[in-house]
């Protein structure tokens, strides 16, 4: 049997951004059964791939195919005195999916992060009910923290004062 070629990992470029807003909206409608705007999403996607200041993606590839992302966005820690690498909107194309897609593209941001002085930490939200997700992150050596994440997303909509 021959073994199955390892994922290439590289940096998402413009023209990956329609597949990485495909994998956005299949993420949120799997993992939380939510349907995004695709517009939106769009827009957000191009941004960071056009200025990647707020962040960048990572695509996997098996044989020329996209098969896989990750987006990652640093987090300054006054604290620690350096920057928590955010590992978010993991996809891996069902086809994919228990192959090493994400091992290979979780091995890529660690081996960087490892490499850079200025990183003290990898951290990615997971749903409480995913457990399968936190399996896998798991394995990887993350785990879990004692925080929980709050938000605020209508700013527009409450008082400031």
């Amino acid at each position: 049997m021959t073994p199955k070629p390892a994922p290439l990992i590289r940096p998402a470029e413009p023209g990956d951004a329609t597949l990485i807003v495909d994998y956005n909206l299949r993420l949120a409608d799997e993992s939380e059964g939510l349907k995004l705007d695709r517009a939106r999403v769009e827009r957000g996607v191009r941004r960071l791939v056009e200025a990647p200041r707020h962040g960048v993606y990572y695509i996997a590839e098996v044989e020329g195919r996209a098969v896989g992302q990750l987006m990652l966005t640093r987090e300054w820690s006054d604290w620690r005195d350096g920057e928590f690498w955010w590992i978010q909107s993991v996809y891996v194309d069902a086809a994919f999916r228990r192959r090493g897609v994400f091992a290979a593209l979780y091995a890529h941001v660690a081996a960087q992060a490892a490499a850079n002085p200025d990183v003290c930490g990898l951290r990615l939200y997971v749903e409480v009910d995913n457990a399968a997700a936190q399996a896998t992150y798991r394995r990887h050596g993350m785990h879990l923290t004692s925080y929980r994440v709050m938000e605020a997303t209508d700013l527009a909509d409450h008082e400031r004062p």
